[in-house]
């Protein structure tokens, strides 16, 4: 049987050879995704590094017969393990995908969130830098912050011009709140780490990328508290969500739901990175905004449009009362602060990689809803039946 990498091109129409893959994160949402696209249409082969490995139990507990010696689990925690720089040095390339990225904890665990991002992130760069190794690092669309648009009056003309809020990587400022508002605690710490990378590449000749997901979107996405997560924990909009039709419970709309975002369809996005990863001569030293600037709905929108689809895939009608507003500091308690539009250009990502995504809002909820719902219908029943029980 041939392999699956022997007749892989590049953008330019040259041979892609098989390359070994240090992939930080590998356990998680992005990185379980990218684990299974490599495995079955490359040759490339993968050290998978993460603290847990459930997302990909299926590849790595044991490896199947056909991935044996393309696929190996390595568990450790990069802030503390000496075996990082060797797995660094083993590997053409290093993704590193490792972060807190969960809004509920920006305000709540800012050190943890600041030194996730930021701290743990440095010998990653510096083992990188050192061994002369290529890195893909993932950063967020939040470093953008605040849209210029945001700062004019509400009904300003300017606010609807483009240039006043479609964020470009290599020319739209980073505007943050203020430091009391501890919900920039990411943000910044992704900044901080991204300007390292960039003066990395420049005083010492580091090969990398840099990756801005804007909303990835699609099966296993963070997790469902109290059955694949923490009871207390407060998981992103999308599981969020998704806990509360699980549970039959209105939506919770922060500060009226008003927050405008696009979402991706996280196989789209997969191909965007693959493409990265194939085509260094072509994504090196660049800044990529991956996202989808059709699918932009606000919050409220994006609660309806679920509770729609939700009832389409379980069956079950929608409660008479689908949503609820609650106040920022009820949600994420006090220090929260929002950006207001996330609209990323494509244009760099387009003209290098001709990279576009292609799965409309509607059909990405569907796929996703009817994941959540076949994964975690039963488990959230027992669980509410057990508390009910033992109230």
């Amino acid at each position: 049987m041939s392999s699956p990498a022997a007749a892989r091109l590049d953008l330019d129409g040259n041979p892609v050879a098989p390359l070994t893959i240090c992939m930080i994160g590998a356990g998680g949402f992005i990185g379980s995704h990218l684990c299974e696209k490599l495995m079955a249409e490359t040759a490339h082969v993968v050290l998978a590094v993460d603290v847990y490995c459930d997302k990909i139990r299926h590849l790595v507990d044991p490896a199947p017969p056909h991935l044996a010696g393309r696929i190996s689990f390595h568990r450790l925690n990069i802030k503390n393990d000496s075996r990082l720089e060797g797995l660094i040095k083993m590997a053409d390339l290093t993704i590193n995908l490792a972060a807190i990225c969960t809004p509920a904890d920006y305000n709540t665990r800012p050190l943890d969130t600041i030194y996730s991002n930021f701290i743990d992130a440095l010998p990653v760069v510096k083992y990188c830098s050192e061994n002369n190794k290529r890195l893909i690092h993932f950063s967020t669309c939040e470093v953008y912050g605040k849209t210029i648009g945001s700062f004019l009056p509400k009904d300003h003309p300017l606010r609807k011009e483009p240039e006043f809020y479609v964020l470009k990587e290599d020319e739209s400022p980073c505007i943050f709140g203020p430091i009391v508002k501890q919900r920039w605690s990411y943000a910044c710490a992704k900044q901080l780490i991204e300007r390292l990378v960039f003066a990395e590449g420049a005083e010492n000749g580091l090969e990398f990328t840099i990756v801005r997901p804007f909303n990835w979107i699609g099966p296993r996405m963070d997790f469902i508290p109290g059955v694949d997560g923490p009871s207390e924990g407060v998981p992103r909009v999308l599981a969020c969500f998704s806990n509360n039709l699980l549970r039959r419970e209105p939506l919770k709309l922060v500060d009226g739901g008003q927050s405008q975002r696009t979402f991706v369809y996280i196989k789209d996005a997969i191909e965007a990175v693959v493409l990265m990863i194939e085509n260094p001569a072509r994504a090196n030293g660049h800044i990529f905004n991956v996202g989808n600037p059709n699918n932009e709905v606000t919050v409220r929108e994006l609660a309806q449009m679920m509770t729609e689809v939700y009832a389409n895939v379980s069956g079950e009608a929608p409660l008479d009362e689908p949503m609820i507003d609650v106040s920022s500091s009820q949600f994420y308690g006090e220090g929260y602060d929002d950006s207001d539009k996330r609209i990323p250009d494509m244009t760099i990502i387009n003209k290098q990689l001709g990279w576009n995504p292609k799965t409309p809002l509607k059909d990405l909820l569907e796929t996703t809803l009817t994941y959540q719902h076949k994964t975690y219908k039963e488990a959230v029943k027992r669980q509410m039946s057990q508390a009910s029980a033992s109230s």
